[in-house]
This record gives structure tokens, sequence and C-alpha cells, in this order.
């Protein structure tokens, strides 16, 4: 028998469940309810990999170093989702195939990315993410999708470059767009950039000295050269995302580094300033968790020791696009005080008017590759070098 007590008090959380989801769900907030049964005056549009002969080879191939044009659509409208699966001998397929993006006919692309990275999947490997516009899906991440709206004007072009030595044997994807007729209400146009660094000690001693393990923490110096850049562009446009995959050769923690966003040609003072990398993230306190949310999340975390290896971390402003009118940069120091070596990649989202000027160029795939793992092996070697230098003897390793 159900008491007044129980009852009142699952009611309770029933109502606290239902406000949690109206508000924590981004298609509510966005106030689809409201929307999605009105009267649209688009049309629906498709472009896939279908077999044109109605069989059931519903894919294309694409041969080792070529590139192929997917889609190509002439007028206006806005890409609506992405979705896109392959099949390579080469195992390191999606870290090294690339997919760009051209708006209205522009000479440069705006998105050019490693396929993987793009889609949030680092290092080439396959694992499951779930974010509001990125998705990789079952079977184990091999499903890429992408609800980033891609509004265009007069044209649409995707490409996808084979980088691998490898053929493509299967090529799947969908491309689903909105044709429309009346004029889009904004000149921003979605943009996609890969950026990446091996970083090194900035310290005044160049020792990587973290929580104050090696001595007394120094006091950050500003010199914009020291951090890594996200993102630094010039013109009128909004800043929406960012997946960081850090690759770490050291079991400290790597995040005390803080977030320095810069907006309309203030260089000097960061108009937003944050305290750590986990908080630029929305989480707290060194996480070692995989934990994913619409906004952001760590759908991959380091399996060794302490922080050692490889981390990615996502975080879109969906709520609240970063708007700037001129210019923007965004700065991640890596480590307090820029004090640590580490393999950064970033892929920043943004939407901007076209610009005359070409994208940092994307490097290719002999400078794109994984930094090589630090295991177990390399840890023992390191307690060797210790105890020779405490002259060997009975030492335990917390000298």
């Amino acid at each position: 028998m159900v008491t007044n007590q129980t009852y009142f008090r699952i009611r309770f959380w029933v109502i606290i469940f239902l406000v949690g989801f109206k508000f924590a769900n981004p298609l509510s907030s966005d106030g689809w309810e409201s929307s999605i049964w009105k009267e649209k005056n688009y049309q629906n549009k498709r472009i896939s990999s279908a077999d044109p002969t109605n069989g059931n080879d519903d894919f294309i191939k694409i041969p080792k170093k070529s590139t192929i044009t997917i889609a190509e659509i002439k007028g206006r409208g806005i890409i609506k989702h992405i979705w896109m699966t392959l099949a390579s001998k080469d195992p390191m397929a999606r870290k090294n195939v690339v997919i760009r993006m051209y708006w209205d006919n522009h000479s440069y692309p705006s998105v050019e990315v490693p396929l993987g990275e793009f889609f949030g999947q680092g290092w080439g490997e396959e694992y499951i993410l779930n974010s509001l516009p990125l998705v990789a899906a079952p079977k184990k991440g091999k499903s890429m999708n992408s609800y980033f709206p891609m509004p265009f004007e007069s044209s649409a072009k995707i490409q996808i470059e084979n980088e691998s030595d490898e053929d493509i044997s299967n090529f799947y994807f969908y491309i689903d767009y909105e044709e429309w007729k009346s004029p889009l209400d904004s000149p921003l146009r979605f943009h996609a950039q890969w950026n990446r660094s091996i970083t090194k000690p900035n310290t005044s001693n160049q020792r990587e000295n973290e929580w104050g393990l090696l001595g007394e923490t120094e006091k950050t110096k500003f010199n914009k050269e020291n951090y890594f850049s996200v993102l630094e562009t010039e013109g009128k446009g909004q800043f929406i995302g960012l997946n960081l995959y850090v690759d770490s050769p050291t079991p400290l923690w790597y995040g005390e580094g803080d977030d320095l966003i810069f907006i309309d040609g203030n260089q000097t003072s960061a108009t937003l300033k944050g305290t750590g990398t986990e908080d630029v993230f929305n989480t707290a306190w060194s996480p070692k968790e995989v934990f994913m949310h619409p906004y952001f999340g760590y759908p991959r975390v380091s399996d060794s020791i302490g922080w050692l290896g490889r981390t990615h971390l996502y975080r879109f402003w969906v709520e609240s696009p970063i708007r700037f009118e001129k210019n923007f940069l965004f700065l991640l120091e890596h480590g307090h005080a820029n004090s640590l070596t580490l393999d950064l990649i970033s892929v920043a989202y943004w939407y901007q008017s076209l610009n005359p000027k070409p994208m940092k160029v994307l490097p290719k795939k002999e400078f794109r590759v994984n930094q090589p793992e630090i295991n177990f092996r390399h840890i023992h070697k390191w307690r060797d070098s210790f105890r020779s230098e405490k002259g060997n003897g009975e030492i335990w390793g917390n000298e």
C-alpha cells in the first residue's frame, strides 16, 4: 500500500525530473514543441551514396591519394544533418581522411579537418560520442553524425580527400538539407579548423613543475606565443564549440591551464578568463571518468596511471555563442604557467562571414601522426634511472 508520504515523495521527484528535462533538454529549450507543428516553407533534400542502379552497393569507393566531391548543391539552403561511415584497411583512416566544405563559391574551404577529429573521435580511434551537435553512434562509434546547421546562399560543396596509402573500399554518407526559397537572414557561415602543438615547458628553468611537486609554483607571465592557440580569426562571427584531444607524456594532471579569450582587438587583457582546463569543459577536480552531456563531456579518458596518455574533452556554447565583431583569439595554457609538455589537438567550430583570406592550411598526414605511446616499460626505465641516481640499493621509489 502506498502511503501519502510515499505518494508525495514520488510525485515530487517526477515533477523535478520533468522540470529538469524541460530545461536540460536542448530541443525543449529551443522551443521545438511550439514550432515543429507549424507549416514550413522549405523542401527536404538529400544527397547520399545510394546505389544509382537500385542495387545494394550503397557506397562509393575513394581511391588512395585522391579527392572526391560527394556533394555539390546549387541554390540556397541549410545542411541540417551529415551521416558518414567508412571501411578501409588503413587503421588510421579517420586521421588520414580529410573533410572540406565550401560555401557560396568561395575560393577557400571553410572546413578543413581530418574526418575523425571533425566528428569527435581522436587519434584515428573509434569510440562513442554523445553530444548535441556531434554524435558517434554504435557500432562502437563507427557511425559519424553532425547536426550543425550549415547555411549557404548560392552553393555548397563537400569534398573528401583520402590521403591514406589504402583505398577506402566503402564510403557511405547522407547529406540532408533544406532547400530554401526566401533569403537567409544571416551572412554567417559554418567553419571548423584543426590545430596542433606539441608544447614545451615555458617556465624560467624549463622544468615541468606542476602542483608544486618540484618546488615553488611560478606565477603565469602572459606571452601569446607560449600558449596553445585554439583559434585566431578576423571578421564578424560567433564561436560555438571545441573538441580538445590531449595526449600527455606525464602522469600528472594536465589541466591547470586557464583559458583566455580575447574579443575585438583586445590582446593584452582577456575578455573572458577561466580557472583551469577542466573548468572550461564544465567538470571539476581533475576528472578521469567518461561523461557525456549535450553541451560538454569526456568521451575518452586515460586508462593509464594518473593522466598519462589520451583524453578527449568537448564543449559546445550552444546556450550562448561567444560573439565577436572584428576578431577573436582563444588561447589555452598547457599546465599552470605553461609548464607542461603535451600533444594538443583542437578542432574549433564557429560561424562567421566568409573571409577573403584563407584559413591556416591543414598539415599533410605525415605531420599529423600520433605521438608514440608511453607505457609501463618506459616507467620501469624511469625507475631504473632514479635508482641509479640514488646509488641503487634499497630504493622504494618515493624517496
